[in-house]
């Protein structure tokens, strides 16, 4: 492949990148200035996106992600065999806590919400499959940092802990408590977390539920390992 087609993969890339749950749709204007690149390169790169099903415009001119992604992603999850390992565990967890379960992988510097059973009560925590959030907030960003560059006394503590817990810091009303899953050469394969409003989900009623939460990780840890 040319240095030239190179190039215009990474812009591509780009492109799909600057989109976030925040921002779900974007016009021109905007994505020539979260990228940096020249509209007209923009709109040579957003058409064969769009015909390959990656990128979608709407009638009133704003792009947003395709069905393409969906599908790859569909196929990333099966090919991990993880749909099948952790969504279970899930869901034995929101019945057992009653709290909203969600497992997350590293996505470079952040945190990917690969699957996440709801709460069954109408106040919960609401976040969405797929949602990308930061490592340096969060019982899980603490567990991702501490199993990743993490060299602060906060990473120190959840390596030695194994576990974390937050208190509104991400969002002001939500406390949760996360988990690593392992392999058995202890790299991280995910985190198993679960989150709920501070009002309910209070220091006391997460420690009581480590235990399980940590079976259930070592459970998840040694089948996706097998």
């Amino acid at each position: 492949m040319s240095e030239q087609n190179v190039t215009a993969v990474e812009r591509a890339l780009s492109l799909l990148d600057v989109f976030t749950d925040q921002d779900p749709d974007l016009s021109l204007k905007e994505l020539a200035e979260r990228t940096g690149m020249y509209k007209s390169t923009i709109s040579r790169l957003a058409g064969t996106l769009e015909s390959r099903g990656f990128l979608m415009v709407s009638g009133r001119g704003r792009y947003r992600l395709g069905p393409a992604l969906w599908r790859l992603g569909s196929i990333y999850r099966r090919s991990y065999r993880m749909d099948d390992i952790v969504r279970p565990h899930l869901s034995e967890l929101v019945t057992e806590s009653g709290e909203t379960a969600s497992f997350y992988v590293p996505e470079r510097s952040n945190r990917l919400c690969l699957f996440r059973e709801n709460s069954p009560s109408s106040l919960r925590h609401h976040l969405e499959e797929g949602a990308i959030l930061p490592c340096d907030r969060g019982a899980a960003g603490h567990v991702i940092r501490a199993w990743g560059d993490g060299v602060d006394d906060r990473a120190i503590d959840v390596l030695d802990d194994r576990f974390a817990q937050s208190d509104g810091e991400r969002d002001p009303d939500i406390s949760a408590i996360a988990v690593p899953v392992l392999d058995c050469q202890n790299t991280l394969l995910g985190v198993l977390t679960l989150s709920g409003p501070k009002s309910r989900f209070t220091e006391e009623k997460r420690l009581k539920l480590l235990v399980s939460l940590q079976n259930h990780a070592d459970d998840c840890g040694k089948r996706l390992s097998a």
